[in-house]
């Protein structure tokens, strides 16, 4: 899916969810910048919320639903850090043309 003039750009944050800061800090930087921002639900790490196999699979697959909605994604790999979900998410946007971004490479200027 790619922006048209008519149209805002749409970003889907991925990372893991304990860096709630950094969720709550880009989805404000993106917004400004005037993108529509779609983001985790909640924070289960951050947050310990315990969830069950069903639901943590239910979170995955509403997540990938975002991804498929949107222009691009934007990885919040704290630390260099990607976990297994994320890893996943991103393999699902490239699968399906979605480009990928990275904090860490924005914190570098590449």
């Amino acid at each position: 899916m790619s922006s048209s003039p008519s149209r805002r750009r749409i970003v889907t944050l991925c990372g893991s969810t304990r860096f709630k800061d950094a969720f709550v800090e880009w989805n404000a930087r993106l917004t400004m910048q005037g993108a529509i921002v779609l983001s985790v639900g909640l924070f289960a790490h951050a947050d310990r919320v315990c969830l069950t196999p069903e639901q943590k699979s239910a979170l995955d697959a509403l997540h990938k639903d975002k991804i498929a909605m949107s222009d691009e994604i934007f990885v919040l790999d704290v630390g260099g850090y990607i976990g297994e979900s994320t890893r996943s998410e991103i393999a699902f946007a490239e699968a399906h043309g979605i480009p990928v971004r990275y904090l860490s490479r924005e914190e570098l200027g590449t």
